[in-house]
């Protein structure tokens, strides 16, 4: 039967309706986020490692394989960039980004990125939070704490997109052991701070702090510390032992293949779901690769680099260990990393891959758990 031409051409528009709109529905059974390095500004010397320049830490030797889509050197800090990596990350079920955070003790700085996210037009298509990278000896004083958290709350943890669980604002705490040790310092402990950062947003009108402490598979820290000392969940920013039996000691042997990286991540997914009194919020990983800034201490553990292939193998074990969590209800995992080019962990879209990583993670997580 021929059918008239006007039903025909209503016919074939509302399939291609349906094409784009069921290619864009968002992830109903998580929440994926991913680590942001803001370290890429166009005036950055990063770019000179990966571009092989004289000086640089990888003279002679370009990382062309690690070359992103827009070029080496592009304008991270313009807010165009900002609005182009929301719209990837949001159409490949991507719900937020963790943006590594600084504090000198007075200022952040390596904001731009963040900042830009909030400027971007199409901000509403994803949430964001802070990973407080605390590599330093920062706070040296309850002023520099009081000051950074005054910090997160006018400028961050109040916008309507910050990411939030049972209603509070999440902050990840890169190394729970350097702020032990820098609030023994200050003659304060972890859990006093964070009793003050709590206060501190309900005055201002928020429902406290949501803290996350990244740390391996160890006894002390997933059993003892972090419960005890008010953290509210645990998570990664990355594992790196292709060994481990049980405890986590920091003498594993360092992964030599991306096989054995995920074997050793599952096998830490494992043991702190076991043990763990507290949620968990699953790390993924695209890989570790540090040749490009001189290379890791044991040098075969920089053979542990990805292909979407192998990628898509350990965000389906990842997706398998959110789903199975037999005591908590996050359904939450995150990934290392958007763009840490210099470790070799990059989902961002780049001339050899394209957007091959972003595919499939959009794969693996449209899929509920069973």
């Amino acid at each position: 039967m021929r059918w008239p031409r006007l039903v025909t051409i209503s016919l074939f528009s509302m399939l291609i309706l349906f094409l784009c709109f069921s290619d864009n529905l968002p992830a109903t059974d998580y929440q994926i986020g991913v680590y942001y390095f803001p370290g890429w500004n166009s005036r950055s010397e990063y770019w000179n490692d990966l571009m092989g320049l004289s000086g640089s830490r990888s003279p002679g030797k370009a990382w062309l394989d690690r070359e992103p889509l827009r070029g080496f050197g592009y304008p991270e800090e313009s807010e165009k960039i900002a609005e182009q990596n929301i719209e990837w990350a949001s159409n490949s079920s991507i719900s937020f980004f963790a943006y590594d955070w600084y504090w000198d003790g007075r200022k952040t700085y390596l904001n731009h990125a963040i900042n830009n996210h909030l400027k971007s037009k199409n901000k509403h298509k994803m949430k964001f939070c802070v990973l407080w990278a605390n590599h330093s000896n920062i706070p040296e004083s309850l002023e520099d704490f009081t000051g950074m958290v005054q910090y997160w709350i006018d400028n961050y943890l109040k916008d309507s997109q910050y990411l939030t669980v049972s209603g509070k604002p999440v902050v990840i705490v890169f190394s729970p052991q350097q702020l032990r040790d820098n609030a023994k310092r200050i003659k304060m402990t972890t859990k006093e701070l964070f009793t003050i950062a709590r206060d501190m947003a309900v005055r201002s009108g928020l429902n406290g702090i949501y803290f996350v402490g990244a740390t391996q598979a160890n006894s002390y820290w997933v059993n003892n510390y972090l419960p005890t000392n008010s953290y509210d969940a645990i998570t990664a920013y990355n594992y790196h032992s292709a060994d481990f039996d049980g405890q986590y000691t920091g003498n594993e042997r360092p992964s030599e293949s991306f096989d054995e990286l995920l074997s050793g991540y599952k096998k830490q997914w494992s043991w702190i779901q076991k043990n763990s009194k507290l949620p968990y919020i699953v790390p993924m990983s695209a890989g570790w690769d540090r040749r490009p800034w001189g290379g890791s201490r044991v040098l075969s553990h920089d053979r542990s680099g990805s292909d979407p292939t192998t990628f898509k193998e350990m965000l389906v074990a990842g997706r398998d260990t959110i789903c199975k969590d037999p005591n908590h209800s996050l359904k939450m995992g995150i990934i290392y990393a958007w763009n840490e080019f210099g470790e070799g962990a990059y989902i961002e879209p780049t001339k050899k891959w394209g957007f091959l990583y972003l595919q499939v993670i959009k794969e693996v997580f449209r899929r509920p758990c069973k």
